[in-house]
């Protein structure tokens, strides 16, 4: 493999974009960061995210063909995405249908990893890949566990903007954790920012529970069924979120297409007596 520049990086790994000189055709490198090369629970996660990707056989997933070392640091291959992410298209004044549309593949790409059983604990802008087809892919398996073992995890891991309360607390996660994470998302590329200030983390453990992001229907002209789904989708209860990443993506197509949104209920507010 030839790799020609660096797409993207982060605390223990590198991605290059690159050349497979066999076949000639663009591949994605992803390379475990060399001061890390040596702690054996690093390389074995950094592996397990190479066997998962490689397990999930589906065109929403960005698929691993092959994996190595070079000079003792372990690498893996995958497809080369060549429509960049999720965060690029992020901006004030996205237009709505493109918005929805974005954000419905993200959360189909998801249902596929929990159909799967595997949870991701980290769905942000910049881990959801475009396709030339316009088509989005979930990448970056790295703090993925299988859902088996999710309810047991009390680790914290993932990013402040899209991560659930209940994740922040270090209390058991399920798909309803990405599910939030896909609110967020969608809440982002249809404003241009995010639905919390988290500039201080902690704030997301003091969240009151009938938190609400505020409304965009107002702010933005759009309908107020979708501060409805959002609400639901960023709900601070995971009893309050659609069950499934699918639930949502189907709430937000009912909304693209115009039709009454089915299944989605609005978090309850807590009532003072």
């Amino acid at each position: 493999y030839h790799l020609d520049e660096v797409e993207g990086f982060g605390a223990f790994a590198t991605v290059w974009r690159g050349v497979d000189s066999e076949l000639e055709i663009p591949v994605a490198v992803k390379v475990l960061a060399e001061n890390w090369s040596n702690h054996a629970d690093v390389r074995q996660r950094f592996l397990a995210e190479a066997r998962l990707l490689r397990r999930i056989d589906d065109p929403r997933v960005v698929r691993v063909y092959d994996i190595g070392t070079h000079e003792d640091r372990p690498f893996f291959v995958m497809d080369f995405v060549p429509g960049g992410t999720v965060a690029d298209r992020v901006k004030p004044g996205l237009p709505t249908a493109q918005a929805l549309r974005l954000a419905i593949g993200a959360a189909r790409a998801v249902q596929v990893l929990h159909d799967a059983g595997v949870l991701h604990r980290d769905v942000k802008p910049t881990n959801l890949l475009i396709g030339a087809d316009e088509r989005v892919l979930i990448s970056d398996l790295g703090s993925a566990k299988r859902l088996a073992e999710a309810s047991g995890v009390t680790v914290t891991t993932g990013t402040p903007a899209y991560m659930a309360p209940e994740q922040a607390r270090g209390e058991p996660v399920d798909t309803r954790s990405d599910v939030y994470s896909l609110g967020a998302v969608a809440y982002e590329l249809l404003s241009g920012r995010q639905p919390y200030d988290v500039g201080d983390p902690g704030s997301l453990l003091t969240r009151a529970s009938d938190s609400r992001p505020e409304s965009l229907a107002r702010s933005h002209n759009l309908p107020r069924q979708l501060d409805h789904v959002l609400a639901s989708a960023l709900a601070t209860r995971p009893a309050d979120r659609p069950a499934t990443a699918g639930a949502l993506a189907d709430a937000l197509e009912q909304l693209s297409s115009g039709t009454k949104v089915q299944g989605v209920r609005k978090p309850r507010r807590n009532v003072s007596p």
